[in-house]
């Protein structure tokens, strides 16, 4: 019963998290939680075990979807491997202070984290993009297929700075880091759309090598639940990346929103109480 469980729950984390450039653990890990810890379907698992599952299947889902954005060419891979560089100590960082987080702590803090993240979603259509950073930084052209051009950019001493605060994140919770990168990448850099989403996932696969490692070091991965959730993640972002060259994902973006504000909640009170 649980491996059924947990590859639904992969599958499901990986079409959004492939779909939005968000990772996927922003759902799999509050997901888990809950069924696993909270309604008990999965008492041996642990805060610390559950982001060792995501940060596993992170590396799935951004192959996965990597390698079908490869093919739009929609990945700027110098980018990617630019904000990777920021990314590695902070992941690191990130997975080592985990270990002193217990369940109540977690989902305290994961709780702030995700309403912050909801919040971000809720108000990044209501921002107009920075230009400073564009501006003095380096700057890139993209044409999409509709020749609509766009120019976006970033110092590259920010964007090492910015990546390793998001690698703190998603090696302390198991989030990826997209959920925190994309925002910044549109809202900061100007990023065209699409581009962001595959850089993303670019990313998340990068980063999540580095922040699997630190967490198997650590003892944090339960091998016997890897497989339903390495099959389940990586279908998911098969369907996710196809899905995401097909359709606006501003809706499933607006139904996002309310479920990290709702798990988000949730998670707060299950800390304080």
């Amino acid at each position: 019963m649980e491996f059924f469980l947990l590859a639904i729950i992969a599958l499901c984390s990986g079409i959004i998290g492939a779909l939005v450039g968000l990772g996927g653990g922003v759902i799999l890990v509050p997901a888990t939680l809950f069924i696993g810890l909270s309604l008990g379907f999965i008492p041996d698992l642990t805060p610390q075990s559950v982001v060792g599952l995501s940060v596993i299947m992170m590396i799935f889902t951004g192959l996965s979807s990597t390698l079908s954005y490869m093919k739009s060419k929609t990945v700027d891979y110098k980018s990617g491997l630019i904000f990777f560089i920021g990314s590695i100590p902070g992941t690191m960082f990130g997975a080592w202070v985990n270990q002193f987080l217990d369940l109540p702590s977690f989902n305290l803090y994961f709780g702030i984290l995700l309403i912050v993240l909801s919040t971000l979603l809720l108000v990044r259509d209501k921002l107009k993009p920075v230009n400073w950073f564009v501006e003095n930084g380096t700057k890139k052209q993209y044409i999409d297929s509709s020749g609509k051009e766009y120019i976006y950019g970033y110092p590259i001493w920010f964007a090492i700075l910015l990546t390793f605060v998001v690698g703190f994140a998603s090696g302390l919770f198991g989030i990826g880091g997209g959920s925190m990168i994309v925002p910044a990448m549109l809202l900061l850099f100007r990023f065209p759309p699409h581009v962001a989403v595959a850089t993303s996932m670019f990313l998340v696969f990068l980063s999540s090598l580095v922040n699997s490692a630190s967490h198997i070091a650590l003892g944090n991965v339960p091998w016997i639940y890897t497989i339903p959730i390495i099959i389940g993640a990586y279908v998911g972002a098969k369907i996710g990346a196809s899905l995401n060259k097909k359709m606006k994902s501003e809706t499933l973006i607006f139904a996002l929103r309310i479920i990290l504000l709702l798990l988000g909640i949730r998670s707060i009170i299950d800390g304080l109480f």
